[in-house]
């Protein structure tokens, strides 16, 4: 009796430990959402990203250091680090627009990152680059939402397709 309660015990084990290291979700996905606020001229931009995500990207960016990311932590220079270097608005010159970092925000299961960017003129020739964990996931799909005056666009930015015009 004792030699079949090791092997059912070592099987329960080692599938306790698979599903245990399972992701916590199957897709790898962000949205965001930009909107033109025309009285201060900034497009004031929300980054939803999930958590568990940005804690691997950031980790993977700086020679695998641990990032717990949550309210009121210490993380805010590397988060915003990190989306400079992943989401940026180049004008009609082909210039780097300036970008604010406001702070980020803990949702369950998500982080909300909040940005300004000045902006005046029209979108013509403008160009948005969002690879936004696309680093760290092979499957990772950014949905940037686009509101600008009365014209809605969305745009979604994925391996192959890193940018668009606006």
């Amino acid at each position: 009796m004792k030699r079949r309660i090791a092997p059912i015990g070592a099987i329960l084990l080692f599938s306790f430990l698979l599903t245990s290291f399972k992701p916590k979700h199957d897709y790898h996905v962000s949205v965001t959402q930009m909107q033109y606020n025309a009285t201060s001229r900034t497009f004031e931009v929300s980054i939803r990203i999930f958590t568990d995500d940005l804690e691997k990207a950031l980790s993977q960016s700086h020679s695998k250091q641990r990032f717990v990311i949550k309210d009121n932590d210490q993380n805010d220079r590397f988060v915003e680090e990190y989306i400079r270097k992943s989401f940026v608005l180049t004008d009609s010159q082909k210039k780097n627009t300036p970008i604010k970092y406001l702070g980020k925000e803990q949702e369950q299961d998500a982080t909300w990152v909040y940005l300004e960017i000045p902006f005046q003129g029209a979108l013509n020739g403008c160009k948005l680059l969002n690879v936004t964990l696309m680093e760290t996931f092979d499957d990772q799909v950014n949905m940037t939402n686009v509101k600008f005056q009365s014209e809605k666009k969305t745009f979604l930015f994925k391996k192959g397709q890193t940018s668009h015009l606006l």
